[in-house]
């Protein structure tokens, strides 16, 4: 009698992987990779962008829901899905029941304001090569953190606009150093009605850095700066009631907590 060999077994390709770093949460900032043949990367039906070697970083707003959905397309057509539940934060919230919220703007400043919006838009949509957003973040300066992301006021039942940065106290005339590699996409030749000289950096693949309320401003659109470089100095321009670093940033329309990127504020420097 003939004896076969017994037949093959032939286990399934494994299914690839969207690799992916950090803690998805509101206001939170994830690298990640795509797997090997992906030719199209979206975040909740937004396409995101993709490095070379398949690397990406994608964000969530203040204000994101309890999930996110990431979807990488392959080149043979397979779709590869992860669901990301976000974690919800708790806010700083001040109620003021017997204040209104504030009093309507001037004609001067909505005359002044709109262009100023304009620039800032039209910041955001220069996209730069940097490779900034690949590196662990630094503060770009140290000190009292006296305004929190996330923070708002309610004015007799009224919701103010949420604190969209974090804010370093110090004296004006410090300096300040960039977070992270970028490019300079704005630098406002004259202090804005409510940022004052505004300084704004893009990191690459659409996360940017604003500062805020600086006395001055030492690199001009186009410079590419490096971490730790100085670019400008803390002030009070704008409308700030003291001099303050206010730095927001962004990755594309989320607004995002800086303090998750850089850490904790170093201890020597806390006041």
């Amino acid at each position: 009698m003939i004896a076969f060999p017994p037949p093959a077994i032939v286990q399934p390709a494994p299914v690839p992987a969207i690799d992916l770093t950090g803690t998805p949460g509101q206001g939170a900032v994830l690298t990640g990779r795509a797997p090997a043949g992906t030719t199209a990367l979206t975040l909740d039906g937004t396409p995101v962008r993709l490095a070379p070697d398949r690397a990406f970083v994608i964000a969530f707003d203040r204000d994101a829901g309890p999930a996110a959905t990431l979807i990488a397309t392959l080149a043979d057509g397979r779709r590869i899905t992860r669901t990301l539940a976000i974690a919800p934060r708790t806010w700083r919230i001040e109620r003021l029941p017997t204040l209104p919220r504030v009093s309507q703007p001037s004609a001067e400043f909505q005359r002044r304001r709109a262009p100023e919006l304009a620039q800032i838009a039209a910041a955001r949509t220069r996209a730069s090569d940097s490779g900034g957003w690949r590196q662990r973040f630094v503060w770009p300066a140290t000190g009292r953190i006296s305004g929190l992301f996330g923070s708002q006021r309610i004015y007799a039942g009224e919701p103010g606009a949420y604190h969209s940065g974090v804010d370093v106290a110090r004296p004006t005339g410090t300096p300040i150093v960039a977070p992270a590699d970028g490019v300079v996409i704005l630098a406002a030749p004259a202090p804005f009605t409510l940022e004052g000289n505004l300084l704004m950096i893009d990191h690459g693949m659409g996360l940017n850095s604003a500062f805020l309320h600086l006395s001055r401003i030492d690199v001009k659109p186009g410079d590419r700066v490096r971490q730790g470089q100085p670019i400008g100095a803390i002030g009070a321009t704008g409308r700030a009631t003291g001099p303050h670093l206010h730095w927001g940033m962004k990755w594309n329309d989320a607004r995002i907590d800086p303090l998750l990127l850089a850490g904790p504020m170093p201890e020597p420097e806390r006041r």
